[in-house]
């Protein structure tokens, strides 16, 4: 206003020229850090936690591998290098005594953009799904000639743990829930060429909080952000002595994709017209015990253990799953 645009010009002609600095200052930094501006876009580096399950029966004991410490569903398995060439060494094919092998593909990214991230991670997948199918087959061809009968791996579930990124406070949160929803940020219309849709859609989300109504936070207050969703869980530490290691979310992610893809067998043998052929020992008590590993809260668990458990077993819809599966597997006799 006129009155008060008069009182400031007085009050600046009357300071020295290092007040005025202080000030011009002041308004810059104001305006760079203003609400209503353009929100960054990045840059941003994540941990990229791939897994990969393919169900492959009996063939599963046939390739080696090291005895590994169980997971929260306390299944028994063996690890071996995974050998991918754009992954980590600590990536590893994980062999399950109930017939599942599972990748763990651990990539480091950074990226300018969520967009970008997204857009070579469904890239990706193409590329990962077509090489562990060769990588099993590869493999088994060495001891048997079972291979000729696999089906090949049909997704990938991804995890994140965001290490640096610009956003803070209601961005930060969106991010995440960028992160654990990605496909909001590309066309996927046709999968082997997905674009990303441009930094005008992914500012408006940042600007406007994206929120998905299926994802579930079990985010810790002044410890950690984590959100679970169908496609994926994204984690950011914010006390990492308080956090979780992205190791336990990693184990029970194979854990969880494990019965997945163990119950998606039973179930497409019974879509197909066939009845499952497994061991007993496999049957619908050893599902039953693995799910009520899974569910059931442990005496030293801590809070952010279960809300993790629980984000991820909600989100998966793998409880229903392996109900259903122990229905059919008990219809015969299995």
């Amino acid at each position: 206003m006129p009155e008060t645009a008069e009182i400031l010009d007085r009050f600046k002609a009357a300071c020295p020229p290092e007040v005025l600095e202080v000030f011009h200052a002041s308004l810059n930094a104001g305006s760079a850090g203003d609400t209503g501006s353009a929100p960054a876009l990045g840059p941003a580096t994540v941990v990229s936690h791939k897994f990969l399950p393919v169900y492959i029966g009996d063939a599963v004991s046939l390739i080696s591998g090291i005895p590994c410490e169980h997971g929260p569903a306390r299944l028994s398995h063996r690890a071996t290098p995974a050998l991918h060439p754009d992954a980590e060494t600590t990536s590893q094919l994980h062999l399950y005594d109930c017939g599942v092998a599972i990748f763990h593909l651990v990539q480091n990214r950074t990226v300018e953009s969520l967009g970008d991230l997204a857009v070579w991670r469904y890239r990706s997948y193409l590329e990962d799904l077509e090489w562990a199918d060769k990588r099993i087959r590869t493999l088994l061809a060495e001891v048997t000639k079972q291979c000729e009968e696999l089906k090949p791996p049909t997704y990938v579930l991804s995890a994140y743990l965001l290490e640096d990124s610009p956003w803070q406070g209601p961005n930060l949160e969106t991010a995440m829930q960028l992160l654990t929803t990605p496909s909001v940020l590309v066309d996927r219309q046709r999968p082997e060429e997905t674009v990303r849709l441009g930094d005008d859609v992914e500012r408006a989300l940042f600007s406007e909080g994206f929120e998905h109504s299926d994802v579930v936070g079990f985010s810790s207050q002044a410890i950690a952000l984590g959100f679970a969703g169908w496609s994926g869980v994204a984690y950011h530490p914010l006390s990492p002595e308080r956090a979780l290691s992205m190791d336990a979310i990693v184990a029970l992610e194979l854990d969880v994709q494990t019965l997945w893809c163990l119950s998606s067998y039973v179930l497409d043998e019974i879509e197909e017209g066939r009845d499952p052929v497994m061991p007993k020992e496999f049957g619908w008590r050893f599902l039953r015990g693995a799910l009520t590993r899974l569910t059931a809260a442990r005496p030293q668990e801590t809070a952010q253990h279960q809300l993790m458990r629980e984000a991820v077993l909600t989100t998966s819809q793998l409880p229903d799953r392996l109900r259903t599966a122990q229905e059919v597997l008990r219809d015969n006799d299995i």
